[in-house]
């Protein structure tokens, strides 16, 4: 678990490091995340470490937002008067990644031959 941890931290440390080196107008976790992506495909497996721990922030993910949300309540007033791009950003996002999500889906399925039953 500890290896599993590391490994994700340093891959968002290098993330974060790339950001800030190259001046990248993206989060520098998504960069990380990247790495990792990476990193995987060149060992050609995933540690067993890495499955279950990853597997437990999975579980616990609603437990990650909850600092997110605080940051929102407090600027409450300011999502008020600004409520509209709040909106827009939100229902947009929201149909951009439920799209993404199903074209993939559907992508991985033609490329393993199965069907989702």
């Amino acid at each position: 678990m500890l290896y599993a941890i590391t490994s994700l931290f340093l891959c968002q440390l290098a993330g974060e490091l790339l950001v800030q080196w190259l001046g990248l107008p993206i989060p520098g976790p998504l960069i990380g995340m990247v790495l990792m992506f990476i990193a995987l495909l060149v060992r050609g497996s995933v540690p067993q470490a890495l499955t279950d721990t990853s597997g437990h922030l999975l579980r616990n993910l609603m437990l990650l937002f909850i600092p997110a949300v605080t940051g929102v309540m407090l600027h409450f007033e300011r999502v008020g008067r600004e409520w509209l791009p709040f909106l827009a950003a939100g229902i947009l996002g929201a149909a951009f990644t439920m799209t993404v999500t199903a074209l993939t889906f559907r992508w991985m399925i033609r490329i393993t031959g199965k069907n989702a039953e």
